[in-house]
């Protein structure tokens, strides 16, 4: 069976389009991250799952759930979904709307973990420094991992920075090694 990531990508794709074309980014960012946290509710996963339950039924029950946080051509996105045995894809076609409207705001989500907590100035210096190198708007992320001893560990989308002591420490220990 195809990848899960590979089945979501022409249903986020058609998200992605209508939401640019209509101005609705956000809305749809919104409405797709609700269905998403939804679909893997436990009992709805055991639905969604359910051979027994019709498309139209999952469609309706969906739609049902979700109340006000659809609006009508959400309804139909999820109807659609649900036709095609996909709505169990909402959180995959959810991350790469995501992906896909990131590239398009120029936005790139960084994760630095770091030995100690980064003081404001730090992390300005750091968001300028990477939005420098990757020639994106750097929405940035903190977190303190004290086994790394000192340095950083930077994350951003494939690309991963390894500026800390523990990783350093590894490198130096598998040179040795050799």
């Amino acid at each position: 069976m195809a990848e899960l990531s590979t089945l979501a990508r022409p249903y986020a794709r058609a998200a992605f389009e209508y939401a640019l074309a209509d101005n609705a980014l956000d809305k749809w960012s919104g409405m797709l991250a609700i269905a998403a946290a939804v679909s893997q509710q436990e009992k709805v996963a055991d639905l969604l799952a359910s051979p027994d339950v019709t498309s139209a039924e999952l469609a309706r029950v969906f739609n049902s759930l979700l109340g006000d946080a659809l609006d009508d051509h959400g309804d139909n996105f999820i109807s659609a979904l649900a036709e095609n045995k996909r709505l169990p894809l909402l959180p995959q076609i959810s991350e790469q709307f995501e992906e896909l409207k990131s590239q398009q705001q120029q936005v790139v989500d960084v994760a630095v973990t770091s030995a100690y907590e980064l003081n404001e100035s730090q992390q300005q210096m750091l968001a300028s420094k990477l939005s420098e190198t990757l020639k994106q708007e750097v929405q940035m992320h903190t977190e303190v991992d004290k086994d790394l001893l000192g340095g950083v560990l930077i994350r951003a989308g494939d690309l991963v920075i390894d500026g800390s002591v523990r990783g350093k420490l590894a490198k130096l220990a598998e040179v040795m090694n050799q």
